[in-house]
């Protein structure tokens, strides 16, 4: 069983910053990739953004609306993952997951974190 669980969602005003955590335990077999998505209410959730492990290229991806803003990053030695998120803007307002795949296949999702971007 692998858990995921994120932390460091809360509530920013238009312009300012937070950094999501995700931390993995539990029997995790080689982690191919992690990734935060994220939905708001009413819409599909979506991809923000993923990285590989060094194994698979080491690559990261963004969501168009958040390249140059948001920043993804992993410490494969804890199993943890970031997202580092600047500039925010009321559209970001949604609840962001987190979300891991091992190299055999199987995909994992955490409870999620609510990011409200109001002033």
């Amino acid at each position: 069983q692998v858990q995921l669980v994120e932390s460091g969602g809360g509530l920013v005003p238009p312009g300012g910053s937070l950094r999501l955590s995700c931390a993995a335990s539990g029997s995790i077999f080689s982690i191919n990739y992690m990734g935060w998505y994220r939905q708001a209410p009413g819409k599909e959730r979506e991809l923000v953004a993923g990285i590989t492990t060094v194994i698979s290229g080491g690559s990261t991806n963004y969501a168009d609306s958040v390249k140059g803003r948001f920043t993804i990053s992993r410490d494969n030695a804890k199993n943890t993952m970031s997202l580092q998120m600047n500039s925010l803007k009321p559209e970001d307002t949604a609840v962001y997951y987190c979300k891991l795949h091992d190299i055999l296949g199987r995909a994992y999702w955490g409870q999620g974190t609510q990011v409200t971007v109001s002033s």
